[in-house]
């Protein structure tokens, strides 16, 4: 019982994060998010700032945004920027795009 509350409690936090995003999202922050997300695959699930995906000044603000909506974070490696998608991220990308990510959660 305590099992199927702690399952409930996870999906309705799910959803509640999926909806917030989904309610923020700009459409430059959302066709950028949906871009990476469907690079993904092609970075074993953490694709490259600039790499498939163009990167300019206007998608620069919208990166800040999704990060500000703990949709993703960034790292830098060999002087190259990567993205890793959060939790929030890979369960918007699922449930906004059809998008499975192959990485964490």
């Amino acid at each position: 019982m305590v099992e199927d509350t702690h399952m409930a409690e996870a999906e309705l936090t799910s959803a509640t994060v999926r909806q917030d995003a989904a309610q923020q999202l700009t459409a430059g922050s959302k066709a950028l998010f949906q871009a990476y997300a469907e690079d993904a695959d092609n970075w074993s699930g953490n694709p490259l700032v600039g790499g498939n995906v163009e990167h300019t000044l206007e998608n620069n603000g919208h990166l800040t945004h999704l990060k500000k909506l703990n949709l993703l974070t960034t790292f830098e490696s060999d002087d190259l920027m990567w993205i890793v998608f959060t939790c929030a991220g890979i369960e918007y990308a699922k449930a906004a795009f059809g998008i499975y990510i192959e990485e964490g959660c």
